[in-house]
């Protein structure tokens, strides 16, 4: 009753103020009936301030997030549904939702009234061009009676989660190498396909069909053998995302960090899609999405940030840890002259390694005297890890991940490693 009597508009301490002038009025005149009129107008805010404390405890509020997790530039849609548990209707609703500047300016919208134990349910939208993870709410409520004489404002403290993800690209459908890595029954082998007799066979297992039952070379055998017509290729991939603040330039969403986290998001939705068995790796984690679901993954994305003082070496510890033959594919930062070997040497006889090797200087503006070192830089940091049986697919501002996938499709031998190690043939000879 007290928060309600501190929260009277303009309107209801009009009234109070005609009622007391008239109730004076009545006295001086000696107008008893005028004292009815001002008892019924000085106590209407008063009534409506005790009706109002009462129904406000049973107004309720839900919210609901489609979709809870939405890749950056995309938009979610906030729909809020109140409910007046009370008998008594309410007057004019505010709405104000309270969001992280990065989400846009908090919505303010507006509900006539809600009937005695009726609802009503209203939406608005949110977009934000910055992946990460926001909380939206708490909701505000301005409540008026009917009217229009108090205004209360109640909090609703429960919030939601949205998730903005980095933005997903679709990738070329190519043939990757590293696609057949496996063991046991799951390790690539050469498959005859000249006739019937040389079909691939193998034991009979419990359960397996028996219109599956190779006869000729169970004749053979002396044992069941069954066709090899499905080959379940247990093809493995490990994506790394090099996180150190050092490596990468550029603010905000532009930034050359920024890119590689959706580079990172990208090849990783393309290979699940691809049938690869994936681990994602970073300085600081080491995750299967084929345990924790895809959206582990790209919730952990969704929320990382460089480290001020990352270290190669950590990454390729996370790499080691577990069985990385088969693909990797790494999106690198800027690197010195040892820690490019240091890379190199990851690479084994039973490993793929790719790497998206991002020249973060591109993303300044620098003179051209700098601009000329930065390449030399960058270009001895290529060819080491090309030297290593790295394939290199060179990022630079403003390149686009599609076009440079294709890059794929070429040898690790092909054109640009040649012409590299014919530059430094000759620039050696023109030192000597």
């Amino acid at each position: 009753m007290r928060e309600a009597l501190r929260n009277l508009t303009t309107r209801g301490k009009t009234l109070i103020a005609v009622g007391i002038a008239l109730l004076l009025a009545s006295f001086v005149i000696g107008e008893r009936d005028l004292i009815r009129v001002a008892a019924l107008v000085g106590l209407l805010p008063l009534a409506s301030a005790a009706l109002l404390s009462r129904a406000k405890y049973q107004l309720t509020v839900s919210r609901v997030l489609d979709p809870v997790r939405v890749e950056a530039g995309q938009r979610s849609q906030v729909t809020l549904r109140l409910r007046n548990g009370s008998r008594l209707p309410t007057g004019t609703l505010m709405l104000e939702d309270r969001l992280p500047y990065a989400l846009g300016n908090r919505p303010r919208l507006v509900l006539e009234r809600l009937l005695g134990g009726g609802g009503s349910a209203v939406s608005y939208s949110v977009r934000s061009e910055l992946r990460g993870r926001y909380e939206v709410g708490p909701l505000l409520v301005r409540i008026t009676d009917p009217f229009g004489l108090i205004e209360m404002t109640r909090s609703f403290p429960n919030t939601d989660a949205l998730t903005v993800i980095p933005s997903i690209t679709p990738m070329p459908a190519i043939r990757l190498p590293g696609e057949f890595a496996g063991s046991g029954d799951n390790r690539a082998r050469s498959v005859a396909v000249h006739g019937e007799d040389d079909a691939a066979t193998r034991e009979y297992r419990y359960g397996d069909d028996l219109r599956r039952v190779h006869w000729p070379s169970t004749a053979r055998a002396g044992e069941l053998m069954v066709r090899r017509e499905e080959q379940p290729w247990d093809s493995r991939a490990t994506v790394a995302l090099d996180i150190r603040a050092g490596a990468h330039r550029g603010e905000g969403p532009t930034s050359s960090f920024e890119w590689a986290v959706s580079a990172t998001a990208s090849v990783m939705h393309h290979l699940r899609l691809s049938g690869y068995k994936l681990r994602m790796v970073t300085e600081e984690v080491d995750m299967q999405p084929d345990i924790g679901g895809p959206g582990s993954t790209l919730d952990h994305l969704a929320a990382v940030r460089t480290q001020r003082h990352g270290d190669i070496s950590r990454l390729l510890e996370q790499i080691r840890k577990n069985d990385h033959s088969g693909l990797i594919v790494a999106s690198i930062g800027s690197l010195t002259a040892d820690e490019a070997e240091r890379l190199g040497g990851l690479r084994t006889s039973g490993a793929t390694c790719v790497a998206l090797l991002i020249d973060s200087m591109s993303w300044l503006k620098l003179s051209e005297d700098r601009r000329a070192t930065a390449d030399a830089e960058y270009h001895r940091t290529r060819l080491t890890l090309m030297r290593a049986g790295w394939r290199v697919l060179p990022v630079r501002n403003g390149e686009r991940l599609p076009e440079l996938w294709r890059g794929l499709t070429q040898g690790p031998q092909g054109f640009a490693y040649r012409a590299a190690m014919a530059e430094t043939v000759s620039t050696t000879k023109k030192a000597t």
